[in-house]
């Protein structure tokens, strides 16, 4: 789609000359480091498309843009801190590479200079677009401490993990959907349904991202493939892997899940494969089209064209074929 080249491009350019290197250095410069690594920019593009898509200028909704994508890398680094990750987009992690103190502070930094890009929006819509960014802020804390707290659980239920992956992930990205439809002054039940989208497509979204975390080829994905084997997630795959499997292979997956070897790919491999025996790998890719094809049917209920609509459709296609 050569529109998202465009948002891609205007976005890249705001972003080169809205985060600059000042003093302090080293706070300033893990903020342009994790920036510069990259990435999808899904949730920004998804702001600039929708204002674009509700008929306004998709450069009035460039600082919300930038602000979601800020406030994702924020989320970003305190996550790879929590979960003493190597690896972000290939590269080191900001904590990694700087140390754990400059990876917290730097990530702070982050979250203010996003709250202060919506200061350039005329008092009523300031108001909403910070309304609904701090709900969204507050919801993914929220995710990420379901997703902690999971870690020594051992009930953990596939709806409470999509509870968790919903706020964790999902909402950021139905949020980035409505706040480009505020911009364009979009009708309320039109922001509504917009950010529906965005939300069934983040849970699609975040599921093929578990989906690729075990099964993504380690060149293309930018992580290390595993990862979430290695630190005993409880992800969907795990969850459907124990609810079919046999008495012996549960009892084997439970245990893989309770040590920590140094070297972890013989541990790595025999979850991929049970998940694999018991059906949870086919299974996730079911649950992936279902959340997809769930998201489309919302767009029926936006007052938007039906090419704008199959462009969406186009979008979220792209999403859950990627290898990244």
């Amino acid at each position: 789609m050569k529109v998202l080249e465009t948002y891609y491009n205007a976005l890249h350019q705001h972003l080169e000359e809205t985060i600059r290197v000042k003093k302090p250095t080293q706070l300033y410069e893990p903020i342009r480091y994790i920036i510069s690594l990259g990435g999808k920019r899904l949730r920004p593009i998804l702001t600039l498309m929708t204002c674009d898509f509700f008929e306004t200028d998709f450069k009035k909704a460039m600082n919300a843009a930038l602000a979601l994508e800020l406030f994702h890398n924020f989320s970003l680094i305190h996550d790879d801190i929590m979960d003493n990750a190597p690896l972000r987009r290939g590269k080191e992690t900001v904590h990694e590479k700087w140390d754990l103190n400059t990876g917290i502070l730097s990530g702070d930094a982050m979250l203010i200079l996003a709250y202060q890009l919506f200061e350039g929006y005329e008092p009523k819509m300031f108001q909403q677009l910070a309304k609904l960014f701090s709900k969204t802020a507050l919801e993914v804390c929220e995710g990420q401490q379901y997703d902690i707290d999971f870690e020594s659980r051992d009930d953990v239920t596939l709806p409470e993990y999509i509870k968790m992956i919903n706020y964790k992930t999902a909402v950021l990205v139905g949020a980035a959907m409505k706040m480009g439809a505020i911009v364009a002054n979009a009708s309320e039940s039109c922001r509504d349904s917009i950010y529906e989208f965005g939300r069934n497509l983040g849970i699609a979204f975040q599921l093929q991202d578990d989906y690729l975390d075990a099964f993504g080829d380690p060149k293309t994905f930018g992580k290390q493939v595993g990862g979430d084997i290695i630190s005993n997630k409880k992800t969907f795959l795990f969850l459907t892997a124990i609810e079919r499997s046999n008495l012996s292979e549960a009892k084997t997956l439970k245990h893989l899940y309770s040590i920590s070897p140094k070297d972890p790919l013989d541990k790595i491999e025999a979850v991929k494969n049970i998940f694999e025996t018991s059906g949870a790998a086919l299974a996730i890719q079911n649950e992936i089209e279902a959340y997809t094809q769930k998201a489309y049917r919302v767009l029926e209920n936006i007052k938007i064209s039906e090419d704008k609509k199959n462009a969406f459709r186009q979008f979220g296609d792209r999403l859950m074929k990627r290898t990244v």
